[in-house]
């Protein structure tokens, strides 16, 4: 039996295409092993959004040709996109494939065994209309379930090169959405958490089907929980989204919405499609449909020309919202993309500064929103043993509004709904007592 063996750089879309590439190779009948084993083909998902990812996706791939080279060198993802004769010209690669076209890989691996000459199969992405069919019936996390939903972005942000490395926004059939969906709840999953480079994009290339039709259709499956968007820009946030999220008592409350800067100045050089006012308005828009929701969001700090003045009221703003979690990343430069050639880069070191500042400002406003539940009962699905403190019996799990909580559980309870009362926060965790397993007992819907 043939082996195979992957390694993912980069985003959660990623790890989920990773996942049905092993699909088809499983289908073929290979055998997956580890990164760092022999094997005989490696497939390498590599990530383009920044300098340093290019320069990490050379290093795997060099990898995997030093510890088999006689093995079959693959290399797809976003790097493999966006340059791919810069990655066929490392000495040993065989295949490379860039985000598209990836359903032929078990026809290229057995291409290249017979004939032994290197295949670029690297298409235009800018003319890919039509979204790439992959499939991903079960996942290692055995709790909350992926589903890729759309591909790709419109929106051109000067500090990003996605929409060169995944084309254009193209939306997957609605039907095939919900025949995976229902898939996933055969499979036992009770979450599943809709992802994509663009995901609130969902439906813009469709004639009348836009992200709330989905959602509503994704409402009415049975043995389905816990409906989460991965991610989702305000801009699009409209009054059907938000009446769903009121009225659908399967979608969680918590939404991630990137923000990237709190000051309208920067926010036009970032090409971003709305202002702070607007963005302000649409987080108390949702707090109202959705009482208590939990919003995480992203932010960029030091992009170029950002002033200590704009970062300050980009602080103040972000604390005045009361997010819940902040991602935050210090400005980097990408080739290719025209903030990488804007004049006044911040320097290293006060990106650093700022970065440390939002972090320790990202801690406090968790402990804060997570205070707010103490001597609540939650619904808590535990995914795995506390590894804080792996002789507690402790499990550690996600409430539906992205609350981690630790609780006494065992292991024929991980993936099944359990009610639980939060005690107490300690930083980014809750420790709280279990009620009882609510499995199969239908939730209240919520008051719309």
């Amino acid at each position: 039996m043939r082996t195979v063996a992957f390694h993912t750089l980069g985003c959660k879309v990623n790890a989920y295409e990773t996942e049905a590439m092993w699909q088809l190779f499983k289908k073929a009948g290979y055998e997956r092993v580890e990164f760092e084993e022999e094997a005989d083909v490696y497939l390498i998902n590599t990530c383009t959004v920044t300098n340093t990812g290019d320069k990490k996706s050379r290093q795997v791939i060099r990898r995997a040709i030093r510890r088999n080279p006689d093995a079959v060198i693959a290399v797809t993802g976003c790097y493999a996109q966006t340059s791919p004769a810069e990655v066929a010209a490392i000495p040993g690669v065989d295949i490379v494939v860039g985000t598209q076209g990836r359903d032929k890989l078990i026809e290229y691996v057995e291409k290249f065994i017979h004939e032994r000459q290197p295949i670029n199969a690297v298409a235009n992405i800018m003319k890919q209309r039509e979204f790439e069919e992959l499939d991903v019936p079960a996942f290692a996390d055995r709790t909350r379930a992926s589903l890729k939903i759309q591909e790709g972005c419109n929106n051109f942000c000067t500090f990003c090169i996605i929409p060169w490395a995944k084309g254009l926004s193209r939306s997957r059939k609605p039907e095939n959405v919900l025949a995976q969906a229902r898939q996933l709840v055969d499979a036992g999953y009770k979450e599943i958490v809709l992802t994509g480079i663009h995901t609130g994009g969902y439906g813009d290339d469709f004639e009348n089907y836009k992200l709330a039709d989905l959602l509503w259709d994704l409402d009415k499956i049975e043995g389905l929980k816990r409906i989460r968007i991965s991610s989702i820009e305000a801009s699009q946030i409209d009054e059907r989204i938000i009446e769903v999220l009121n009225a659908s008592e399967k979608m969680c409350r918590h939404l991630h919405i990137p923000l990237q800067a709190g000051d309208d100045a920067v926010l036009k050089r970032m090409r971003r499609k709305y202002t702070t006012a607007e963005f302000r308005e649409k987080i108390l828009e949702l707090h109202e449909a959705m009482p208590q929701v939990a919003i995480t969001t992203d932010v960029i700090v030091g992009f170029p020309g950002e002033t200590d003045e704009q970062f300050e009221r980009g602080y103040r703003f972000i604390e005045e919202l009361q997010m819940y979690q902040l991602h935050v990343f210090p400005y980097s430069k990408r080739t290719g993309t025209p903030a990488a050639r804007m004049p006044d880069q911040v320097p290293e070191e006060v990106k650093h500064e700022r970065v440390r500042r939002l972090i320790e400002l990202s801690n406090r406003l968790t402990v804060d929103y997570a205070q707010k539940f103490v001597g609540d009962v939650l619904e808590v699905i535990p995914e795995r043993p506390f590894k804080e403190d792996p002789t507690s019996g402790l499990y550690m799990g996600y409430a539906d509004n992205y609350l981690q909580v630790a609780f006494p559980a065992t292991e024929d309870m991980v993936g099944k709904v359990c009610r639980v009362r939060i005690d107490r926060v300690e930083g980014e965790y809750c420790h709280g007592t279990f009620v009882r397993v609510v499995d199969d007992v239908p939730r209240p819907a919520r008051a719309v």
